[in-house]
């Protein structure tokens, strides 16, 4: 129901347990019911009943299917959290090895190549994107009260080599520094990561945005992502070729997270198998509307941890 105004008419806790049981959904304890919906928001939760919605020739109704209850809706809710916690420990040592690795090899061109557009790649020298990235970067470090920041401006004048500059670079910035590196640089980067350059920019500018649907508490699971990688090609890397995946799903993003673990010899590759194997067991949502098989956790050596 709406107001004149167009917005929706306020409902207290109870009338939105009254309206969930109303489309169809057992709800179980009233109680219960009331007290979750106090911890998560009704448009938050409303995510996670959405594939229990009945399909229509519109796309979904609001009624839910037969069999629909309260309880299986939380228990996505409580795995898709423990998935996005899971995925963000998964990627803090991606993005540390590659911050220390463009650091080194920044470095060994010239200490301060990071300022200097004419020492970085043509795409530095070439798109208006190098200067935002120099103001974004200068911000920070005028904001910053890291030590290694006042032992450099006391010390040094306030410039901080590439090796440390890296230090105050989120992902995204940390990204955009790769792609404005000289071929060369990026090239033995990407070779670590058992990648070509441009197959790993593909695979930075993704997960950034898993890392940042993780840091604001976006549903994961069963999301559709908007960057797909640049894929080896095949032969190159078996482990990677077993899995079968839609590489805009969630477990697609999940398996990159897997292959730069083991590329990179970094974190515990065992970390987010051990969360996939708690996906709730609700025929009405398979664990294949992430994107994965039935069998994943065989199929390749990345995911039989």
């Amino acid at each position: 129901m709406f107001l004149d105004n167009g917005v929706k008419e306020y409902k207290s806790y109870g009338e939105q347990v009254d309206l969930l049981s109303q489309r169809g959904m057992d709800v179980g304890d009233r109680d219960t019911a009331l007290t979750t919906l106090q911890r998560v928001n009704y448009y938050r939760l409303s995510g996670y009943w959405y594939p229990f919605r009945k399909k229509s020739n519109r796309g979904r109704d609001d009624e839910f299917s037969p069999g629909t209850c309260l309880d299986d809706v939380v228990a996505f809710y409580d795995f898709d959290a423990r998935l996005r916690m899971a995925t963000f420990s998964a990627l803090t040592p991606i993005e540390l090895a590659i911050r220390a690795l463009l650091g080194h090899e920044l470095g060994r061109v010239d200490p301060c190549i990071h300022l200097d557009p004419s020492l970085l790649g043509a795409t530095a020298r070439i798109r208006g994107d190098y200067r935002e990235w120099l103001d974004k970067y200068e911000r920070e470090l005028n904001l910053s009260r890291e030590d290694f920041v006042a032992h450099h401006d006391e010390k040094y004048g306030g410039v901080l080599p590439v090796w440390a500059a890296v230090e105050l670079l989120d992902w995204g910035q940390l990204t955009r520094l790769y792609g404005f590196s000289p071929r060369g640089v990026q090239d033995t980067i990407a070779d670590v990561c058992g990648l070509t350059a441009p197959q790993l920019t593909s695979w930075l500018k993704a997960l950034n945005l898993v890392r940042n649907t993780c840091a604001h508490h976006g549903r994961l699971f069963n999301r559709v992502h908007t960057l797909s990688p640049k894929l080896p090609q095949l032969g190159q890397h078996p482990d990677l070729d077993a899995v079968a995946t839609d590489w805009s799903r969630t477990f697609g993003q999940l398996t990159m997270i897997q292959f730069l673990l083991d590329r990179l010899q970094v974190g515990r590759p065992t970390f987010l198998p051990t969360v996939l194997k708690t996906f709730p067991s609700v025929r009405a949502v398979p664990i294949t509307d992430m994107g994965a098989s039935s069998d994943w956790s065989v199929t390749s050596p990345l995911w039989n941890r």
